[in-house]
């Protein structure tokens, strides 16, 4: 059955429109399901300026729903899945501040360091996002203590969400993957995986630096010792070190 937002027989005024070439201005006509249309005065490709991706953001059957998508709108909907996870990851911990606090920092330092070292942004923000997920649940199993236990809870809580939210499988094993891999992963890890550790190192040492403070030499020790990444080494020295220069 073809999605009804994209059959025409459900189509409302509006569906059917006009706009200026970006490039010289001549109109031209565009469905609300076209994604780029090409100017027939100058030859000009340009994207849908109306288009909503809906569903298609996160579905996994969006291929088959409105076709391939060019590169500037996969972009997007990249980043539409990644909003969607973090939405998902503040629901799920609920008014646990600290915890929603913690996982958009580890997501925003593991964009930078992703940015700079390469990898998949898809998988490492999503595995960044969901790094605790289930550690609630297994600290009022385990009385308030979670040490040991996450990766029970952890892996089927964070499927169970990127199942709902329409990941692909692949996208799914290898967020897990990173996710029930809670010791250091070493040098033998991926690189996605050594993105997210280096994360989330950065965001404890920054939470351990505001509780009980360690000199500069001890920190980098514990950044030389632990961040495997370039990239990291470097975000770890300005976020955990300011203010230590002198």
């Amino acid at each position: 059955m073809k999605c009804p937002g994209q059959d025409s027989r459900y189509w409302k005024p509006g569906a059917i429109f006009q706009v200026e070439c970006p490039a010289c201005g001549n109109g031209v006509e565009f469905f609300k399901d076209d994604t780029t249309r090409v100017c027939k005065k100058c030859g000009h490709r340009f994207l849908n300026p109306n288009m909503d991706f809906g569903c298609a953001s996160y579905c996994q059957h969006a291929e088959q729903c409105i076709g391939n998508l060019p590169p500037e709108l996969m972009a997007q909907k990249e980043d539409l899945f990644r909003d969607r996870v973090a939405i998902e990851t503040k629901r799920y911990f609920k008014g646990d501040f600290k915890r929603i606090g913690r996982a958009m920092r580890v997501a925003r330092y593991a964009e930078q360091i992703g940015k700079e070292e390469g990898g998949s942004l898809a998988v490492i923000l999503t595995a960044a996002y969901l790094y605790d997920m289930g550690v609630k649940g297994t600290e009022a199993t385990h009385e308030g203590n979670a040490t040991g236990f996450e990766k029970e809870n952890v892996q089927p809580a964070a499927r169970e969400l990127l199942l709902k939210a329409g990941a692909r499988e692949e996208l799914i094993r290898e967020v897990c993957e990173i996710i029930g891999h809670r010791c250091h992963p070493g040098q033998e890890g991926s690189l996605n995986l050594k993105i997210v550790s280096d994360a989330v190192m950065i965001a404890e040492l920054e939470e351990k630096q505001k509780e009980d403070p360690s000199e500069s030499e001890e920190l980098a020790r514990i950044i030389g010792r632990s961040i495997l990444t370039k990239s990291g080494r470097i975000l770890a020295e300005r976020i955990v070190m300011k203010g230590k220069e002198n």
